[in-house]
């Protein structure tokens, strides 16, 4: 998995966050437009945020450990779109980015649950191998492992909000921005001051608008 930071950009997101959705539809313009590679990763804002967990480089409390049912409804909700993540990928790069952004707009712009219907829904809207994906979504232990490869590269970078964009050869950074972008030009533009801020001698860490 680290060997990807080389040649593409890994972008850690959450199913629940509404920013990192955007964060995931601007990588998908900048792919589909100008090329770009992205590599989805995942990063759990509930292990992150989780009381037990107060050094987010050292969790004690990992999502990919949490059990079936165990948990509050968003905890539970979380672990499954992650794994159903997984089980998409499973069918390669492309599905993958098939899948994601279908269920996020299905979260965020329909205002659906991350349930079992739902994330069946997406798979057939995203072009899946519908048998291929339920055999592989009761895979469960496998997909967990999946997933906690990601959760441990999250740690180590340590990673602590939704969208973190790891660019090639290691620069990493949190971006939230206030609207979604799905047109080519303003997103290349987003994506050129990202790289010039990140890239610059100014060691610039937050940018924050007053409200």
């Amino acid at each position: 998995m680290a060997a990807s930071r080389t040649t593409s950009t890994d972008l850690y997101f959450d199913f629940l966050c509404p920013f990192a959705w955007r964060g995931v539809e601007l990588a998908h313009v900048l792919r589909r437009e100008q090329g770009l590679s992205f590599h989805l990763r995942h990063f759990s804002l509930v292990q992150g945020n989780h009381p037990t967990n107060p050094d987010r480089r050292a969790p004690t409390r990992w999502s990919h450990e949490q059990g079936a049912g165990e948990g509050s409804p968003s905890q539970q909700a979380s672990l499954r779109a992650f794994l159903a993540a997984q089980a998409a990928a499973r069918q390669g790069e492309e599905t993958a980015w098939a899948f994601t952004p279908v269920l996020l707009r299905a979260r965020h712009e329909r205002g659906g649950e991350l349930d079992g219907e739902t994330i069946r829904a997406s798979g057939g809207e995203a072009g899946l191998d519908l048998t291929r994906f339920e055999a592989d979504l009761a895979d469960d232990a496998a997909l967990r492992t999946a997933l906690a490869d990601d959760l441990r590269e999250a740690a180590a970078l340590k990673v602590f909000g939704t969208p973190t964009f790891v660019l090639p050869h290691g620069r990493a950074a949190y971006l939230r921005f206030s609207r979604l972008i799905r047109e080519g030009a303003e997103a290349q533009a987003l994506w050129g001051v990202y790289g010039e801020v990140l890239h610059s001698g100014a060691g610039i860490e937050t940018i924050k608008r007053p409200r």
